[in-house]
């Protein structure tokens, strides 16, 4: 079959992607996919509560490293610096029992994924001999080099790596989250509510169809539009699409931060006949009337009333409340670090990696894995007492799924300028990007990320681009 040099292009990155994948799995050790329960999950963890710590590491206090949070970013991290100061030397706080790839929910959501694919228990993913506190993050004490978790356990560490994720608000919103307990209602970004977006499509009948983004920063800022475009994808396929009136009222005033990437959505939005409203707020949901209520940002005070059929809610977000009152947060909240080297701007032996940072790029597993790599190599130089030298360009990554078998690959750095790395234009849908999103991250994601092998597409961008930027 003829291909075009475009998609001769796509198909050998799909398959360096892949090729690099299988090799992070062959260093690592393939798990098998877990169908998880409570029950199971409360069993394997005391099982292996044994394979990673010892009954004398059982009741240790201090660590080399000590890691906050079970995230991307934290697993990532305990993996690279067991291999930097041992095992026995790092310790990871965490209080969940079941660890999520939570980007493959935009796919669960729109019906084409199972909740189930996405989570693994917390101590297959943890690496081994590691010590796991299971508990949650109570209090820092930096100027004692000290965190207390909410168990009353006091921990010291000469070095501490926080990843402590961000917070869901869905309280914020009048009749939140009480209202998921009616039907029509959901949310991708609860593995409590992803499911209930797939049972609000598939009953979807007739009416107003609304996707709403918060006033807040978010993790993965493509997300709420891209369930917008798989609804509209899963409407035409059922025929009921002309009878469907399908909405997006995002508080921003773009409909994606970067111009090359919003210029393609917007073609999108013109061609399927989608409505978006730029600067509306979801304020109130009144699930029993099936009604949403929205400011207008541009109009303090003015206020509008919806009428849905099925309604996607992206909740207001926000730093962890931990960090509240501490020394190690900025005025927003969030973990104040070097943008560069993603160490702390007052404590030199804390630093920060993920959602929980005030990195001014967005928050996506892609931008995780860029600065896992960065932030390995500052801890390396300064565990021997050097300055660092690698520094991170805020590159993040979002998949923009346009359809059930297209992708809008959207890359991009702390200017908001494309860090393509594909030597192709990434702004038109790709099928082969799907399958990239759909199956090759998953993989590299458990595989690669995970164990602290994959820090992000940099090198292979070099080779693809011959060196060039």
């Amino acid at each position: 079959m003829y291909r075009s040099s475009y998609d001769k292009c796509i198909i050998f990155g799909y398959n360096l992607f892949a090729y690099f994948s299988w090799q992070a799995t062959m260093a690592g050790q393939l798990h098998p996919q877990l169908l998880l329960s409570r029950q199971y999950c409360r069993v394997f963890s005391v099982i292996n509560s044994h394979i990673h710590t010892s009954s004398g590491l059982a009741s240790k206090d201090h660590y080399k490293v000590l890691v906050l949070g079970g995230g991307s970013g934290g697993i990532a991290m305990a993996a690279r610096m067991k291999r930097k100061v041992g095992a026995k030397n790092v310790a990871i706080v965490e209080p969940s029992e079941v660890h999520y790839y939570q980007p493959i929910w935009t796919l669960v959501g729109a019906g084409s994924k199972s909740v189930a694919s996405s989570g693994r228990p917390t101590a297959s993913v943890i690496p081994s001999g590691v010590t796991w506190v299971t508990s949650k993050v109570a209090e820092f004490d930096p100027e004692n080099n000290t965190v207390h978790t909410d168990s009353g356990k006091k921990i010291s560490y000469d070095y501490l790596i926080v990843a402590l994720g961000l917070e869901l608000h869905y309280e914020k919103i009048k009749g939140l989250p009480e209202g998921f307990e009616h039907p029509k209602i959901g949310s991708n970004y609860s593995v409590k509510t992803v499911e209930k977006t797939w049972n609000a499509l598939k009953n979807f009948k007739e009416g107003n169809a609304l996707f709403t983004f918060p006033n807040t920063p978010i993790k993965c800022a493509g997300a709420p539009q891209k369930i917008m475009y798989l609804s509209d994808a899963f409407l035409r396929k059922t025929g009921k699409r002309s009878k469907a009136n399908i909405i997006y009222n995002t508080s921003l005033p773009v409909l994606f931060g970067v111009k090359k990437y919003a210029d393609a959505l917007w073609e999108i939005v013109k061609k399927r006949d989608l409505n978006v409203n730029l600067r509306h707020n979801l304020i109130e949901v009144r699930a029993d009337k099936q009604e949403a209520v929205f400011e207008n940002l541009d109009k303090p005070g003015e206020t509008e009333v919806y009428k849905y059929e099925m309604i996607h809610v992206t909740p207001p977000m926000g730093p962890p409340a931990v960090l509240k009152g501490s020394s190690l947060e900025d005025e927003a909240g969030w973990l104040n670090v070097n943008k560069s080297t993603l160490q702390h701007k007052t404590y030199a032996n804390v630093f920060g990696i993920g959602d929980c940072t005030n990195l001014p790029t967005s928050k996506t597993a892609a931008a995780v894995a860029a600065q896992s790599a960065v932030l390995d190599r500052t801890v390396s130089r300064i565990l021997k007492k050097q300055t660092p030298d690698k520094t991170y360009d805020g590159y993040t990554s979002c998949p923009l799924v346009t359809s059930y078998n297209t992708v809008i690959l959207a890359e991009f750095d702390y200017d908001g300028q494309p860090l393509e790395t594909f030597p192709v234009d990434q702004s038109k849908e790709s099928r082969v990007m799907y399958h990239m999103k759909a199956d090759v991250m998953p993989h590299l994601y458990w595989h690669g990320l995970l164990k602290g092998l994959w820090g992000g597409p940099g090198p292979y961008r070099t080779i693809m681009h011959m060196g060039m930027k």
